[in-house]
């Protein structure tokens, strides 16, 4: 009995040292990051993102001397911080994460390069332009031990949490019966994006489809959340080409119903909208969430008729508001990923899983199954 309780004692011993060694180890101050592509209209939320110190831009890929020489003009940024071959930035800069900022094809080269490297990575939405190239990057993340995150910006609006929160904490809705998102703009021409990020924008191959993909993520990605990973019973989908002028190669409205067994999601994407929205509306048996915009939601149940309005910002909720400080702060270990949390690898597995399945229910006019 003596020779068990020490070696539990000894057992004890060595976990705690464990500890102190991890605690002696773990990384502090700014994540020394690379960014390969800089072809998205969203990278400026890096390349012109105000000094803090919590991220150390290290190094940049493009091999586009062009696109290159105009960013570093644009943002002020000096020459010997861009490179053309990515091995080449990642071996002599050695950076903690990379942030792709090319096309959704291109993440998986960017995955391929970095995670042997134990590099971790962040994507734009969403995570890959096909659900076999998904897979596939889930799979070098997971062999080599790397964070692979994936950013929305809704993931940065208040608005979001504070549903999330009432739904989850506070039961407000009650059963969830019907979530609406609808997600878009008038089009990525007639918003004026550069020819740079227009050219993959509309290319089935390069971003895997049209607006079907670009804005119809943004609810698959959110219903993966409420609905805790859950797989679907069905997706079905219908989508439009209003303007195959401009957009001949790829749809530019989509539908998107996605059928669980006490809940349906309609996904609305387009490059149609009269301006530019990101709001969803929660339905259950009890009341209902509009969240209209970042900060703003109307809100109704039983008890509290008429509906009002709230008003949520960062203040009044935990959220980080940029996806940088959100890398930071997982890779510094002062923030937990949440089980199917919207940057999560789980969760965005499952948001290409729905746009794989939605494209085929478009492409065939046919409802399709999920193997249960």
């Amino acid at each position: 009995m003596k020779q068990i309780r020490n070696l539990i004692l000894l057992f004890v011993l060595i976990i705690s040292q464990l500890n102190n060694i991890q605690a002696q180890t773990k990384k502090t101050g700014p994540v020394r990051v690379v960014v390969v592509g800089i072809t998205h209209g969203h990278v400026s939320w890096i390349l012109g993102r105000a000094a803090k110190n919590d991220i150390e831009l290290v190094g940049i890929y493009e091999p586009n001397k062009l696109i290159a020489e105009k960013n570093a003009l644009k943002y002020h940024l000096p020459a010997s911080l861009f490179y053309n071959n990515l091995a080449e930035v990642l071996d002599q800069k050695k950076p903690e994460a990379v942030l792709a900022f090319g096309s959704i094809k291109e993440h998986l080269m960017a995955v391929k390069a970095a995670a042997p490297r134990g590099i971790h990575i962040m994507v734009e939405k969403p995570l890959a332009a096909s659900l076999a190239d998904a897979l596939e990057m889930q799979l070098i993340a997971k062999k080599n031990h790397v964070l692979l995150l994936t950013n929305f910006e809704t993931s940065w609006y208040p608005s979001t949490y504070e549903t999330f929160r009432m739904i989850k904490d506070s039961n407000y809705v009650g059963q969830i019966r019907k979530v609406v998102f609808h997600h878009g703009h008038q089009g990525p021409k007639e918003i004026g994006v550069s020819d740079e990020f227009a050219n993959w924008l509309t290319d089935p191959i390069q971003n895997g489809g049209g607006a079907i993909v670009d804005f119809g993520c943004y609810g698959a990605n959110l219903i993966t959340y409420l609905m805790n990973g859950q797989m679907p019973l069905s997706v079905t989908a219908v989508t439009n080409q209003f303007k195959p002028k401009l957009y001949p190669k790829v749809d530019d409205d989509a539908t998107i119903i996605v059928n669980y067994p006490k809940t349906q999601a309609i996904i609305q994407g387009s490059w149609n909208w009269t301006f530019s929205r990101k709001d969803m509306e929660v339905y259950g048996d009890s009341a209902y969430i509009i969240a209209v915009n970042a900060n703003k939601m109307h809100l109704r149940n039983k008890e509290s008729l008429p509906e009002y309005e709230k008003t949520i910002t960062d203040k009044d909720i935990h959220v980080f508001t940029d996806p940088f400080s959100y890398l930071h702060a997982v890779l510094r270990g002062t923030e937990i990923l949440a089980p199917f949390g919207l940057y999560t690898i789980e969760n965005n597995i499952m948001v290409n899983r729905i746009l794989e399945a939605a494209k085929t229910s478009a492409k065939t006019g046919k409802t399709f199954y999920f193997k249960q």
